[in-house]
């Protein structure tokens, strides 16, 4: 099973960083990838938040995400659900943990490409890997900066 994972310090409380990368409703805002973010369902219990929201990016592909916020452990669990593709699976896990001077973020990614996908599992890899800093250095500096 592949996985990416990537770490970016931000010069930001961790609550706050939390928030405003879990505020799925902002994510045109807080990432260059998303033309759209919708809300389809949101319910908090608790310690608890679950999310079910559909994104699109700047061609007009459409997609739901499933995502759970732990705001106790500030940790969030998400999966693609429809459509998958190009991906069989799409699991991700985000954690924000205090570090001197801020907050490290860390994404982890661990998916499964779909068969009938044509690119090959280490330009995927790459891609993924070079887009996951590129989106992390942005939302690193859109929160230091005050923009977001």
């Amino acid at each position: 099973m592949p996985r990416i994972e990537n770490s970016i310090d931000i010069n930001a409380d961790v609550h706050r960083v939390f928030e405003v990368t879990n505020d799925i409703a902002k994510w045109p805002q807080v990432f260059n990838e998303y033309n759209a973010a919708k809300v389809i369902s949101q319910e908090h219990d608790g310690r608890y938040t679950e999310i079910i929201f559909e994104l699109t990016n700047p061609e007009g592909s459409s997609w739901r995400s499933w995502r759970l916020l732990d705001h106790r452990k500030l940790t969030a669990i998400a999966e693609r659900r429809d459509p998958r593709y190009p991906f069989e699976y799409m699991h991700l896990k985000w954690t924000y943990e205090p570090v001197p001077g801020g907050t490290r973020m860390t994404w982890v990614q661990d998916f499964e490409l779909d068969e009938k996908f044509d690119v090959p599992l280490p330009t995927v890899i790459e891609r993924m890997v070079a887009h996951t800093k590129e989106n992390q250095s942005s939302i690193r500096d859109k929160i230091e900066s005050g923009a977001i």
